[in-house]
């Protein structure tokens, strides 16, 4: 769902794994999937032209398929460091629904939500409810969980405690003093890490996740590596599609991150588009006569910003125990709702409870869905938040120096972006502290005009992976066409229309590419 909000060049908040990112849906969807079972094993019938050297065995694998559910499921192993064919093996854990024909399907079909962090296995559960009757009978779908998350060798960075403290604690920016104890808390953090997760840590980065995919195409049996990605699934993608173009079959981006701009200039862009579906939120709520907003447009815009700044000198009761509504859960509460039209009630119930009763309940529980922490116990209920951390970190600028001088201009930027949010998104230190770069990165995209060529999907309201970003990676790519939704919400394929599933669906299974410039 991927994206996250990028405060401060991707540390504390970053790409949304909830709502459309990583479900595509909003707060209260629920989905279910099934199949009947398909073949138990598979073993490496079909790999890339050139293997790389040292790691053919992980090519060659045999992978056990279990029942887990309405699902099947199984692990393949990879290397833990694609440069060095000496280092132990880590587990990716996949799972799959099965084509309906399977005499006459295509293939595999990987599927990936976005984050970084977001599970694959919890979203193939959802991408078999909407999906078309020709891609279900067409490819065994199949999710998986990238290195470092969910149920694959995961990063682990500590308690439920320490995770608060780290992520939800509103912290000061205002000078240099300030900025050194962030990087203190960032290294003492990395720290936690390194020791409940080791070596992992500094290879989890996404071209390392992207040769996984490889590894999974080969065991699976397929040639070539059919796709869709949403949010940072599209620069997981687009990775892939540098790395093994020739390998590349049908391959769907949907909700497209340009991952060649700079830290600030996509942490712009997202606060842009925040703002721009704030204002379409506050259009559709002043249409309600239940609106708890102003009926001017500026001054309820004003109205949602003193919710969060003022929270961050007086929280306010959630009604959960100890636990107060500060600022930064203000701002997760609301940016939650951005991602997806059907959940903007929700907002305008949260801003109503504020004015009526002085709590933040509703609050509370949005920024639990958008942290997986879960409102009652506090637990959190997954690692995305941390893998978020981990392989945006590691992709972006890790070991990079940061001062109150970069701060400031980052602040002043994002301040003209977004006049509501853009002090959150100034509001953290980046990645200056960890200490674990990439080992390897994309820095530029050369997708040869003889390889299948690749659909980009972009949103016009995309608050979260705005609309240019499809239009600069689809221009980046060379060989790839946009699809355009012309609506609101973060990506498109099964939560915008007809128009937009039925163009993906048969790309998908006939190869046939939209007309260009085609808008739905």
């Amino acid at each position: 769902m991927s994206s996250r909000p990028t405060r401060s060049i991707a540390l504390a908040a970053a790409y949304v794994l909830a709502l459309s990112a990583c479900t595509g849906g909003s707060a209260s969807d629920d989905a279910s999937g099934s199949q009947e079972s398909s073949d138990a094993s598979s073993s490496g019938v079909a790999t890339s032209e050139a293997v790389p050297a040292g790691f053919e065995s992980y090519y060659a694998q045999e992978i056990s398929w279990e029942s887990c559910g309405d699902f099947e499921c199984a692990t393949v192993e990879v290397p833990l460091d694609w440069t060095d064919a000496s280092s132990e093996s880590i587990e990716i854990a996949i799972n799959r629904a099965a084509a309906s024909d399977q005499d006459g399907k295509l293939g595999s079909l990987l599927i990936n939500p976005g984050g970084p962090g977001g599970s694959g296995l919890d979203f193939l559960e959802y991408f078999v409810s909407y999906y078309g009757d020709a891609v279900a009978e067409s490819y065994d779908v199949i999710g998986f969980d990238p290195r470092g998350v969910g149920s694959s060798t995961a990063v682990s960075c500590g308690d439920g405690e320490t995770l608060d403290e780290f992520y939800i604690t509103d912290y000061p920016f205002a000078t240099q003093a300030d900025l050194d104890a962030s990087d203190e808390r960032v290294a003492e953090f990395a720290a936690g890490c390194e020791e409940l997760s080791g070596d992992l840590m500094a290879n989890v980065d996404t071209v390392s996740a992207a040769r996984d995919m490889d590894v999974i195409r080969a065991v699976l049996g397929d040639d070539e590596l059919n796709y869709i990605g949403s949010s940072y699934g599209t620069q997981l993608g687009a990775t892939y599609a540098q790395l093994y173009p020739d390998t590349v079959g049908q391959m769907v981006l949907d909700g497209a991150v340009d991952f060649l701009l700079s830290d600030i200039e996509q942490g712009v862009g997202q606060a842009e588009g925040f703002e721009q579906a704030l204002t379409a939120f506050i259009e559709y709520c002043q249409e309600d006569s239940t609106c708890p907003l102003s009926s001017d447009i500026e001054t309820a815009r004003e109205q949602i910003g003193d919710l969060a700044t003022s929270a961050l000198e007086s929280p306010l009761p959630s009604g959960y125990d100890d636990y107060d509504v500060n600022g930064n859960l203000m701002v997760y509460g609301i940016v939650v709702t951005l991602y997806s039209e059907d959940s903007w009630d929700y907002l305008m119930q949260a801003i109503d409870e504020v004015y009526t009763y002085g709590t933040a309940s509703i609050f509370y529980q949005l920024a639990g869905f958008y942290l997986d922490r879960d409102s009652t116990s506090g637990e959190w209920t997954s690692n995305s938040t941390v893998a978020f951390t981990a392989i945006g970190c590691t992709d972006g600028n890790a070991g990079e120096e940061w001062t109150i001088d970069d701060q400031q201009e980052l602040a002043a930027a994002m301040e003209e972006a977004s006049p509501t949010f853009g002090w959150w998104f100034a509001s953290g230190a980046g990645c200056s502290a960890w200490p674990w770069p990439a080992h390897e990165t994309i820095e530029s995209l050369d997708y040869p005009d003889d390889a299948n060529p690749i659909l980009v999907v972009g949103t016009t309201g995309d608050p979260a992976t705005p609309y240019a970003w499809a239009e600069s990676l689809t221009e980046e790519l060379g060989n790839a066409q946009l699809l355009t939704y012309d609506g609101e919400g973060h990506t498109a394929y099964g939560r915008s229309n007809s128009c937009i599933d039925d163009a993906v669906d048969a790309f998908l299974v006939d190869g046939t590419m939209p007309d260009s410039g085609t808008v739905c």
